[in-house]
């Protein structure tokens, strides 16, 4: 099978960061990228992301006990803390041609599955199921990884005139330690890992100043 991406970057984000700053680092890689980036990284604390058009008002006070922030990418409620997160960064720059969002979302989550291929029962959703909550993990849709007939690996996405950017959320206790170099490797046969540059951190620092850490962003719409 041929690989996703011809070569890869890789950020395995060892410090835990707070909600907004990994929603700065996302946008600001994505910003300053010039070829296709995988991103792993952890919470700082129990944390809560809705999509960018949800709503504040809709979470219950449980919900906003955690680190709260609004994603820049759609979809619906996720929990953070325990999850296994990531985020793959496609820039359009010097690309001629784009793959589709749902191309990008169906090959990541079958790199998921592969990387899974021990678990038999693990494999992904045929179509999607009826909205039954405003929790990601609730509502299977097409590409989605489910394991014993549950939602396990969800993402949600944002294109842009920079490219696009797929954040996804792995909800599933029995990972294997090396899951992460299993999928980077599933994903391209040539892993380049990175550490941030300072003036990535900077950029990102200023988003969680002015959006993301910030009330109006919370409660925009």
């Amino acid at each position: 099978m041929n690989p996703v991406f011809a070569e890869l970057q890789i950020f395995r984000d060892v410090e835990p960061r707070s909600a907004a700053m990994n929603m700065a680092l996302d946008e600001t890689l994505l910003e300053h990228a010039s070829s296709p980036v995988l991103r792993f990284y952890g919470w700082a604390r129990p944390s809560l992301s809705f999509g960018y058009f949800g709503s504040l008002a809709d979470l219950s006070e449980m919900d906003r006990t955690r680190d709260v922030v609004r994603r820049w990418t759609g979809g619906g409620v996720v929990l953070h803390g325990s999850d296994f997160t990531y985020s793959v960064i496609l820039p359009s720059k010097n690309e001629v041609h784009l793959p589709s969002a749902r191309f990008i979302y169906t090959e990541l989550h079958e790199a998921i599955r592969r990387a899974l291929s021990d678990e038999g029962f693990v494999r992904l959703a045929e179509q999607n199921a009826p909205k039954i909550s405003e929790a990601c993990f609730a509502n299977p849709v097409v590409a989605d990884v489910l394991a014993h007939g549950r939602k396990i690996a969800g993402a949600a996405q944002r294109r842009t005139r920079a490219g696009l950017l797929h954040q996804g959320s792995i909800q599933y206790e029995a990972l294997p330690c090396r899951f992460a170099e299993a999928f980077a490797s599933e994903l391209s046969p040539h892993l380049q890992p990175q550490t941030f540059a300072p003036e990535i951190l900077e950029r990102a620092e200023h988003l969680v100043a002015e959006k993301y850490g910030t009330t109006a962003w919370l409660r925009r719409r």
